[in-house]
């Protein structure tokens, strides 16, 4: 959404000229735009004011400042201002349900201050998100516009702290987000309980693995480090990556790996010669194509059933097995997981 807000300080302050909605594409604006709020830069008199005032103004004061000049909105008026958008592409109508619902904003920004410090972000962010519940609303399902938007809020301030929490992110996942909010509120309610925080309770509690659990705890209480960095502020020779272990396959590993998975092709060629008839096509274009045949197109192509070419394909399987057992007595424990395609 353009021109909805204006950079005052470290925060957008919103602005009455021209509204428009981000991505709205070929929507044009209709009716006349409501008198401007003046936010004009401040004169020098009025700067040696603010210095020497008994209580100095900052930019959060002074963006709580303007949003109060904008009304609330009834039910009804939410309602007929959604409707005009939707239908006619009412830009102005947009427009009013979004400055009527800054405070909302500032409401649910609030209540992350504890995990983001800078509360004039995520107001920022949460005023985005309010613009895109505005774009997705729809007045006809029977919901207040407030009861939707609070969702869309929430999602663009969550997403804003996991990624400028750490400069690694932290929370990639959905259990790994809901460890990031959570954790600690769990941990310190079970303690007021009585019950130890152990990482399996926690995660019987949250919903989530026992070991997402600890790999969010010590990423939690780590601190990030650069790898490059050296180990000793007088010698830069050596740093923190001279000492990462290497978890990939060494040279011997690798040849061996390639040997072993060129014997299994070889001996697995010779085994689709010993095969005709039906053996050889659920081999080749089931078991080992790219886009394997269901067990109905086999069966439509030699007119049997379903069921008829599922017992041919396990006995193949079983024929499969002992024949690189054999071929190949250092394989003890053979597991052949084909995929049983319907």
């Amino acid at each position: 959404m353009k021109n909805l807000a204006k950079d005052t300080g470290s925060i957008a302050v919103p602005v009455l000229a021209e509204p428009e909605l981000a991505d709205s594409g070929s929507v044009e604006q209709k009716g006349q735009p409501e008198p401007p709020i003046e936010v004009s830069a401040t004169t020098a008199d009025e700067a040696d004011k603010m210095e020497t005032a008994l209580i100095p103004t900052d930019s959060l004061s002074r963006y709580m400042a303007e949003i109060r000049r904008y009304a609330l909105l009834s039910p009804e008026e939410e309602h007929e201002l959604a409707v005009q958008y939707k239908e006619y592409g009412d830009v102005q109508a947009a427009y009013r349900l979004v400055t009527a619902n800054l405070r909302l904003v500032v409401m649910i920004a609030r209540s992350y201050q504890r995990a983001f410090q800078n509360l004039l972000d995520l107001i920022q962010e949460g005023n985005v998100g309010l613009m895109d519940a505005v774009r997705h609303f729809d007045p006809y399902r029977g919901v207040r516009f407030p009861s939707y938007a609070v969702w869309w809020v929430r999602a663009y301030i969550i997403r804003y702290i996991m990624n400028n929490w750490r400069m690694v992110k932290l929370g990639t996942t959905q259990a790994q987000r809901k460890l990031f909010f959570n954790l600690q509120k769990e941990k310190e309610r079970l303690e007021a309980e009585g019950y130890s925080p152990e990482p399996k309770r926690l995660a019987h509690n949250l919903g989530v693995k026992e070991r997402e659990v600890v790999e969010m705890e010590q990423r939690m209480a780590a601190r990030d480090l650069s790898v490059d960095a050296p180990l000793d502020a007088g010698d830069e020779s050596a740093t923190f990556l001279d000492f990462l272990a290497d978890h990939s396959a060494n040279t011997e590993e690798a040849v061996s790996t390639l040997e072993y998975q060129q014997l299994i092709r070889r001996k697995l060629t010779d085994f689709a010669r010993t095969l005709e008839g039906k053996e050889e096509v659920i081999f080749n274009q089931r078991l080992f194509a790219e886009e394997p045949l269901t067990l109905q197109d086999i069966g439509d192509q030699y007119g049997i059933s379903r069921e008829r070419v599922r017992q041919l394909e396990s006995r193949l399987k079983k024929k499969l097995k002992a024949y690189l057992v054999r071929e190949i007595p250092d394989l003890t424990d053979l597991d052949i997981g084909l995929t049983d395609a319907s």
